[in-house]
């Protein structure tokens, strides 16, 4: 059966201490009471550096057993490499420890720069190095999602939707208040959102109104049976853990309605 998952982007932050985290509450105790009100969290440490085989065990013993984590990939392929000649970068990171997560791990992002435009070959040969499925100890084979977020408006194009989905990548509903292109199409069997503020990036919340939309179109899509994925980035002021719970409440059918 599809599923509605619903998280933030990372989950350490300063200013989220004694609002959506009680004061008090232990740094090392965050995760866990992030992932007693969301159902998935996306981790973006991978995004900066490779993190340790211990990390993600840790990640993973903190959180229920049906909770699920999105990781990002690493800048260094996406920025730095812009996927070209990534085939040791891309072992090192699945090598890094990612694997450790078991059936928690959920899909893989891989978050492109502003400036990257769409170049079928360069597309199509990073495509063809990212595995499907790895094994994993005595768990078995590990299926390995993956979603790609372009933010040039080159890859907003029926060749480039078309190449996605020759190869089974998501590209990424991105909402950016207005920054950067929003793909609407889905290129493979799931859906991947990424909500980075309503009316300002990064800054702002998301109205009870807006929360309603997104929670209609994520029930859309699972009862058209897509997993769907969907991790708030708006966290510069705060609002992503309580906008992550307020859609978790509206995907169930509590409708919030802001006051005339």
């Amino acid at each position: 059966m599809a599923r509605v998952r619903i998280g933030i982007s990372g989950w350490r932050y300063a200013g989220w201490r004694g609002d959506f985290y009680p004061k008090g509450l232990r740094q090392a105790d965050e995760l866990s009471y992030a992932a007693e009100r969301m159902t998935t969290v996306e981790i973006n440490g991978s995004f900066y550096s490779l993190q340790r085989p211990s990390s993600y065990a840790a990640w993973r013993a903190q959180t229920p057993d049906d909770f699920v984590f999105a990781v990002k990939g690493g800048r260094f392929i996406t920025h730095m490499k812009r996927l070209g000649g990534v085939e040791t970068p891309l072992a090192n990171f699945f090598a890094s420890g990612v694997l450790a997560l078991g059936p928690k791990l959920g899909p893989v992002l891989w978050q492109l720069p502003e400036r990257l435009a769409f170049d079928p070959d360069r597309m199509a040969a990073f495509f063809g190095l990212l595995p499907d499925r790895v094994l994993i100890t005595a768990e078995g084979d590990q299926p390995i999602r993956h979603a790609l977020e372009p933010r040039h408006a080159s890859f907003d194009t029926p060749e480039a939707h078309a190449l996605l989905a020759e190869h089974d990548i998501c590209m990424v509903v991105a909402d950016s208040a207005g920054r950067w292109p929003s793909m609407g199409d889905g290129t493979s069997d799931f859906r991947y959102v990424r909500l980075h503020g309503d009316t300002e990036l990064y800054t702002s919340g998301y109205s009870d109104a807006s929360l309603d939309r997104w929670a209609g179109q994520c029930r859309a899509w699972r009862d058209e049976g897509h997993d769907v994925y969907v991790y708030f980035d708006n966290d510069a002021k705060g609002f992503a853990p309580h906008d992550a719970v307020s859609l978790i409440e509206a995907v169930g059918g509590v409708v919030r309605r802001e006051s005339p």
